[in-house]
C-alpha cells in the first residue's frame, strides 16, 4: 500500500493530508500568557510533548533595552518577548536559535539583538507585526505559533500607594515597590486584545500563566481590556505559575498564597483553577547569594482566602545553576529558576 502511495504523488498527497489532520485532532491545545524568562523556560520544555498545539500569547509593554530603542526608533511594537517565544519554540538547528539570541558587544548596534532587529526589519517590510511573526516562525521552524497579547502600541503605568505615577515598564521594574507598593497598573492608550488570542484562549485545553515578573510581564498581559473575559468565558483550565522567588524591591516576603491573590485580584477570584507552586527549596549557600535580591517563595497556610483555587506544590527547581556572565553588568549574581522539563511534566498532567 505504501508503494503503491509512492507511485501516485496525488494519492501520496491526500493520505499525507489525512494523517496531520487525524495529528492535529487529537493534540491538545495549550496557551501559554507572559514573556521573558518565565514564558521561555516553559515552552522549552512544553515544545517536547509531540501531542500538544502550543500558543504563545505575548506582553507587548516592553520599553527598555534594544526594545525600547527600536520602538523609539523605529516605531515599531517591542519585539523581545516574541523573539524569546519563538526561540524557544523553535526546532532549528542550533546556530539559528543562537543567531536570534546574539547581541553586539560594539560599534553602532552596541546592546541591539539580531533577533530584535530581524522582527523589527520584518514589521517594517510587512507593515504588520503578525506578518513580521508568522514570517519568522517558518525561518526558525517553530513549534506553534506567537500571538501579540495586542497589536496596539502601548506602554505601562502604574500608580503608587502615595500618589506617584511612573509610566514605562522599564522604569517600574527599576521602581521600589516593596516600601510603595502599586495601587492600580493600567496600559495607555487603552488597548484592545488580539482577535487571534482571544480565539486561542476560547480554544484552549489549558491556559498556562506565568511564571515571570508578576508587575513588568504577567500583569501587563492580563490587564489588556478583554483579557479577563477570555480567561473567565474559557473551558480551559487556568494554570497559574507561581515565582520561584520574590524580589524585594517588588514583593518582599511575598507566599504563595499572596502572589495567587495578586492575580486573582485583576481576574477575579473564580478564573485560576489552579495554582502550581514550588516545595524544593535552593540549597542554602544560593539562597544566600541571592540575599540581596529576593527570598524564596514559601506556602504561608490557610490565612489567605484562594476561593476555588486548588494549590499543587511539587519540586520545579533546576539542578543547573545559572550565572549572569553579562561583563558589563556589575552585579554578577547567581540565578534560581525552573527546570524547563519539570514544569512541563507538572502542566501536562493537568491536560
Amino acid at each position: 500500500m505504501c508503494g503503491y502511495l509512492g507511485d501516485n504523488p496525488r494519492l501520496f498527497a491526500i493520505y499525507t493530508q489525512f494523517i496531520h489532520k487525524i495529528m492535529h485532532l487529537t493534540q491538545k491545545k495549550v496557551v501559554m500568557i507572559g514573556g521573558g524568562t518565565g514564558s521561555f523556560t516553559v515552552l522549552s520544555g512544553l515544545k517536547l510533548f509531540r501531542d500538544l498545539d502550543l500558543t504563545a500569547i505575548v506582553t507587548m509593554s516592553d520599553n527598555g533595552g534594544s526594545t525600547g530603542k527600536l520602538r523609539d526608533e523605529l516605531g515599531v511594537l517591542p519585539p523581545g518577548d516574541a523573539r524569546q517565544c519563538l526561540v524557544a519554540l523553535s526546532e532549528s538547528p542550533e546556530i539559528m536559535r543562537q543567531l536570534f539570541t546574539y547581541r553586539f558587544d560594539s560599534g553602532e548596534l552596541s546592546g541591539h539583538n539580531f533577533g530584535n532587529l530581524f522582527l523589527s526589519a520584518l514589521e517594517k517590510i510587512t507593515g504588520n507585526f503578525e506578518e513580521a511573526l508568522e514570517t519568522a516562525s517558518h525561518v526558525l521552524s517553530i513549534r506553534g505559533q506567537v500571538l501579540p497579547v495586542t497589536t496596539n502600541n502601548v506602554n505601562l503605568k502604574a500608580v503608587l500607594s502615595d500618589g506617584t505615577v511612573v509610566e514605562g515598564e522599564d522604569r517600574i521594574g527599576d521602581t521600589d515597590l516593596g516600601t510603595n507598593p502599586v495601587k492600580e497598573l493600567s496600559l495607555f492608550p487603552q488597548p484592545k486584545l488580539n482577535d487571534a488570542a482571544r480565539t486561542a484562549i476560547l480554544e484552549a485545553d489549558l491556559v498556562v500563566i506565568g511564571p515571570g515578573n508578576l508587575y513588568c510581564s504577567l500583569l501587563p498581559a492580563l490587564i489588556v481590556p478583554g483579557m479577563k473575559e477570555a480567561l473567565q468565558e474559557t473551558s480551559a483550565r487556568v494554570v497559574y505559575n507561581v515565582n520561584l522567588m520574590a524580589k524585594f524591591e517588588h514583593c518582599p516576603n511575598w507566599s504563595v498564597e499572596r502572589f495567587i491573590q495578586e492575580v486573582q485580584h485583576e481576574l477575579g477570584a473564580s478564573t485560576i483553577d489552579v495554582a502550581l507552586y514550588n516545595t524544593r527549596q535552593p540549597e542554602a549557600e544560593l539562597v544566600q547569594k541571592y540575599a540581596h535580591e529576593g527570598a524564596p517563595v514559601l506556602r504561608e497556610g490557610n490565612s489567605l482566602s484562594l476561593g476555588k483555587t486548588r494549590l499543587i506544590g511539587t519540586d520545579l527547581l533546576a539542578e543547573e545553576i545559572f550565572v549572569n556572565t553579562n561583563k558589563k553588568d556589575p552585579l554578577v549574581r547567581t540565578l534560581i529558576r525552573h527546570d524547563s522539563m519539570k514544569i512541563a511534566r507538572a502542566l501536562y498532567q493537568l491536560i
